[in-house]
C-alpha cells in the first residue's frame, strides 16, 4: 500500500496505458486484429513502425491485446502492408471494465475548430460520455444533416484521441440535446451546470454541463433538480471550462485528486 500522500501506481498506469507500445489502434476483433487501411498507413508511413515493435490493438469496448508489428512491414515497404497481416498477437486478450462511475461532460459548441479540440482533450482526460448541447444563447446551431455530420466528425476525433491516450473504451459522443434532455438521459444520476456565480460542489458529482460563450439564460440556471457548480474564481472561455470540468470530475473519480 502506498504511504499517505503517495499516489498508487495503478492510478497512473492501467489497461493499454501500462504497455510500452509505440502506438494503439482500434480494431473490430482483438482475437483477429485487422488494421484499417487508414491506420495501416498511419503506422507505416507516419509513425514508421518497424518489425517487432509493440502496438496495442483495442476494440473500444474494453478488450485489448498486446501485438507486435509483423515482418511483413519490410516486405511491403514503401507502400505499406495489408492490414490483416500487419499485427501479430504477442499476449492474451485482456479486458478492462468500465469505471463504476462514468463521467459525463456536456458543452455548447462554439465557432471554428474549438469543438474538435474540446472533444480531443475530454477524451484524453478520460471522460466517458461527451454530450453536445444547444441552449438559448447558442451561436453555433447544429441541426439536421449539419448536426449529424458534425457529430460524426467529433466521433472520429474521439477515436483518434482515445488511441493516442491508450484508452480501452471509446467515449460516446452524443447530441444535439437541450439541458433537460441531457438530464433525462442521465437520470437517476445528477447533472450540474457550470456557473461562475456558484460555489464548489459539496457532494459527489459525475456529470456537468458547460454553457455557451454568453453563459446560460436565467431560465436554464433555474431548471428544477439541476444544481449549479463553480469551476473557480476566474471567468473561463467556454471551451476551457469544458476541459476544466472534465479534468476535475475525472480526477475526483480516479483518485488523482482528493478533497481537502
Amino acid at each position: 500500500m502506498p504511504e499517505d500522500g503517495e499516489r498508487d501506481p495503478a492510478v497512473t498506469a492501467r489497461g493499454p496505458a501500462r504497455v510500452a507500445a509505440v502506438a494503439q489502434v482500434f480494431v473490430e476483433d482483438v482475437d483477429a486484429p485487422v488494421v484499417s487501411d487508414e491506420d495501416a498507413h498511419h503506422l507505416t508511413r507516419s509513425l514508421r513502425v518497424r518489425a517487432g515493435e509493440t502496438v496495442v490493438a483495442a476494440d473500444g469496448q474494453g478488450h485489448w491485446r498486446r501485438c507486435r508489428v509483423s515482418p511483413v512491414v519490410a516486405a511491403h515497404a514503401p507502400d505499406g502492408p495489408i492490414g490483416a497481416a500487419l499485427l501479430e498477437a504477442d499476449g492474451p486478450p485482456e479486458f478492462d471494465p468500465q469505471p463504476e462511475t462514468p463521467v459525463t461532460v456536456g458543452f455548447v459548441p462554439v465557432k471554428g475548430d474549438r469543438p474538435e479540440w474540446v472533444v480531443q482533450k475530454l477524451t484524453e482526460i478520460g471522460v466517458d460520455r461527451v454530450a453536445v448541447l444547444r441552449s438559448t444563447r447558442s451561436v453555433v446551431r447544429w441541426e439536421g444533416e449539419r448536426g449529424d455530420r458534425a457529430l460524426e466528425r467529433l466521433r472520429r476525433v474521439a477515436r483518434q484521441a482515445a488511441a493516442q491516450s491508450r484508452r480501452a473504451w471509446l467515449p460516446t459522443v452524443e447530441g444535439v440535446w437541450t439541458v433537460p434532455e441531457l438530464a433525462a438521459e442521465l437520470a437517476p444520476g445528477a447533472l450540474a451546470l457550470a456557473d461562475p456565480q456558484a460555489t464548489a460542489a459539496t457532494g459527489p458529482l459525475s456529470a456537468m454541463a458547460v454553457g455557451p460563450e454568453g453563459g446560460w439564460e436565467p431560465a436554464e440556471l433555474e431548471l428544477e433538480g439541476i444544481a449549479r457548480v463553480g469551476l473557480g474564481p476566474a471567468i473561463l472561455r467556454a471551451e476551457t471550462a469544458a476541459v476544466v470540468a472534465g479534468t476535475l470530475l475525472c480526477a475526483l473519480r480516479d483518485g488523482t485528486l482528493r478533497p481537502w
